[in-house]
């Protein structure tokens, strides 16, 4: 667990609004994952969806980031009906930040991508909890049972 604060970064969201991470004022997950309507991208987003609820009922709001475009997002968005933004990234500002680029093999050649990782951020862009190389069965689960004991 860090005890250094993330800088403040601002990113396009698909809310049409840009997001603001200070701005955010309440403990927020943020998780990074590789591409839109890939599968296991797909079931991590619709998780953390079906969980919403109670992470929001634990006073913890929830965001996506990937370097899709907005408009991928918000193709990604609608076909899932996520109740949250999903953030773009293309220029890799929060991938740098939360040192979530890694290189991968994939089909046999390395490429550089987003781990899939998880942060729970505090007061004061605190990371209070983080999670890299996440595997999702199972994962937005843990992540709320960490929420629900801030």
């Amino acid at each position: 667990m860090s005890t250094n604060p993330i800088d403040d970064f601002t990113l396009a969201s698909t809310s049409g609004q840009d997001f603001n991470l200070t701005a955010a004022g309440k403990p927020l997950v943020i998780y990074f994952y590789p591409k839109d309507s890939t599968p296991g991208c797909t079931t991590e987003s619709a998780a953390f969806r079906d969980l919403y609820p109670q992470f929001i009922g634990a006073g913890c709001g929830v965001i996506g980031i990937s370097r899709d475009s907005i408009k991928s997002h918000q193709n990604f968005k609608a076909k899932l009906e996520l109740p949250f933004e999903l953030i773009s990234d293309p220029d890799e500002t929060a991938c740098a930040l939360f040192d979530v680029m890694k290189m991968k093999n994939m089909y046999g050649k390395q490429v550089r991508g987003v781990e899939r990782s998880t942060f729970v951020i505090g007061t004061g862009n605190l990371i209070l909890r983080e999670w890299r190389g996440v595997k999702v069965p199972g994962h937005a689960d843990e992540v709320l049972d960490f929420v629900k004991t801030l």
